[in-house]
């Protein structure tokens, strides 16, 4: 029987206090299961050290990307890009007995449960505008003007589609088919790396940066799929919200930088029990 079900995303063990941080990262017990939300680092070799590490400590370790794993950084001696480098990180998850969106649902049996674990990979279509703006092409060159721009521009392609709103209908149109399928109608566990809602990204500094956050299509997906909990990351806003008396988890480690007005990294965050 599980004992608990943990959470932890942008860990980014690229920056060495990260990965010292990694290091602690440690169960309750054997039975303990882990939930890794996305932003594991950019490099293959350090996704895979990462992962591979924390599955050697847990009965069970969860995986949906981010988008810093589906980065092509020219210091990556894996140059794929898109849709291929996506396949790829799939396949070292599963040499390393890590699941992924491209995986049956784990159930959960433990106390909160039975819920179906439910990780998504859904990536964003610029639809949470900034304010003042009504369009991605607005929403953009509004960034663009700012100097906000997130650096996926640059480093996240979408191959083989023409755009990353391309792929991400794609995503959502396979991965709300799957939840309407899951096993009994189980209650879910929703873990995605970007927010499902545009709500949590209101607490972010810099408003044009919310439309690399999410998609308007998975508003209600946290009532339309009987979630127990939603979890995600990428704001590095750690915290506990709640939305239609459904608790929102962000479970970010984060940047060194942002650690000191926390008082020093976060751990784990428990989901289940709740």
């Amino acid at each position: 029987m599980p004992g608990t079900l943990f959470a932890v995303s942008d860990v980014h063990v690229g920056y060495a206090e990260n990965r010292d941080h990694v290091e602690s990262l440690r169960p309750e017990s054997a039975e303990d299961w882990l939930i890794v939300a996305g932003d594991v680092a950019e490099r293959f070799t350090d996704i895979a050290r990462a992962l591979h590490t924390l599955r050697s400590r847990f009965e069970k370790v969860i995986w949906v990307p981010g988008n810093h794993e589906l980065w092509t950084p020219k210091t990556d001696p894996v140059q794929s890009r898109g849709e291929e480098r996506y396949q790829q990180l799939v396949e070292l998850c599963r040499r390393l007995d890590v699941l992924t969106p491209e995986d049956p649902y784990a159930v959960w049996e433990g106390e909160g449960g039975p819920v179906a674990i439910a990780p998504l990979f859904l990536l964003y279509d610029y639809s949470f505008h900034p304010p003042g703006t009504t369009t991605k092409e607005a929403g953009l060159a509004y960034a663009y003007e700012t100097g906000i721009v997130c650096a996926d521009e640059v480093l996240l392609h979408p191959d083989p589609y023409k755009t990353r709103e391309e792929w991400c209908a794609a995503r959502v149109q396979l991965s709300e088919r799957r939840l309407a399928e899951r096993p009994d109608g189980l209650p879910t566990v929703l873990v995605n790396h970007f927010p499902l809602t545009r709500e949590p990204t209101r607490k972010l500094r810099y408003q044009e940066f919310a439309q690399w956050c999410g998609t308007t299509r998975t508003a209600d997906w946290h009532r339309r799929f009987d979630a127990k909990a939603v979890v995600y990351g990428h704001l590095h806003i750690p915290r506990t919200t709640w939305e239609d008396g459904v608790r929102f988890e962000e479970v970010s480690l984060g940047y060194p930088r942002e650690w000191q007005p926390r008082g020093g990294p976060s751990g784990l965050r428990r989901i289940l029990p709740g």
